[in-house]
């Protein structure tokens, strides 16, 4: 078999990698003549492929000339240990929905706000339709609601007063004060549920987990028939995200 039959490989691909490569080895920065000799490359060369990594944020250029890893790739890096620390807790999520035959989710509170971080459904354990984004939602989800439950008082006030509690079914709560008497009393806590608050015919039920000093949920939908299962579940939702939080608090 010949070289040919080896997979196809982009040489502008590889050059700009090498360079990536060579600048991330520079903390404060190198200019275009030593990254060219370090990658062996054509100066000419060098030159285009770091005007487009500039031009496409990967790279970022020094007033002296240097060349410094840019903000684009700072933030792949951020996104890649996201998913690696997902990675870690998908099996777990997989395992949850087996033994409850039920969709899980797993939300994080990051910037001020509620967000899904990853569902782990299948064929016969679909999620609920996201028809109202999440972030507009959470106070009409177990999985929001959870956050809110745990959020210290100032972080709760300074989240409800940007969000405004859109009535999404007939059983939604959209008083700021009866929500928050409704998580302070919550029957079944640290979990707490959600009666078809945010879609007729499915009800929820979540509790906290944390990844680092990152508050989160972890919870499951079912349909309304299911509703005496709930206290049930709830009790095996609490190791699960016990082991959850676990994972995600393991350093990468």
């Amino acid at each position: 078999m010949g070289a040919q039959d080896g997979p196809t490989l982009i040489t502008s691909v590889q050059r700009a990698m090498r360079l990536l490569e060579a600048v991330s080895a520079h903390q404060n920065g190198a200019p275009a003549k030593q990254l060219a000799r370090e990658t062996g490359l054509p100066l000419a060369t060098a030159y285009h492929l770091l005007r487009t990594l500039v031009h496409d944020g990967y790279v970022r250029k020094l007033d002296d000339g240097g060349f410094i890893l840019g903000d684009k790739l700072q933030n792949l890096r951020t996104t890649g240990r996201a998913q690696a620390l997902l990675s870690r807790v998908r099996p777990t999520l997989a395992a949850l929905r087996d033994e409850l035959a039920t969709p899980a989710y797993l939300t994080f509170y990051e910037e001020g706000e509620i967000r899904v971080a990853e569902i782990v459904d299948g064929p016969g354990t679909p999620r609920v339709d996201l028809w109202v984004g999440f972030e507009d939602a959470a106070h009409a989800t177990a999985l929001g609601k959870s956050v809110l439950r745990e959020l210290d008082e100032e972080a709760r006030k300074d989240y409800l007063s940007r969000h405004h509690l859109a009535d999404l079914t007939p059983r939604t709560i959209t008083s700021p004060p009866e929500l928050l008497r409704r998580l302070a009393t919550s029957p079944l806590a640290p979990a707490v549920t959600d009666l078809e608050e945010y879609a007729l015919g499915t009800v929820c039920v979540a509790v906290p987990v944390y990844s680092g000093d990152t508050l989160g949920s972890l919870g499951v939908s079912l349909p309304a028939n299911r509703l005496s299962r709930l206290p049930e579940i709830s009790s095996r939702l609490l190791p699960t995200a016990n082991r959850v939080t676990r994972s995600l608090s393991l350093t990468i």
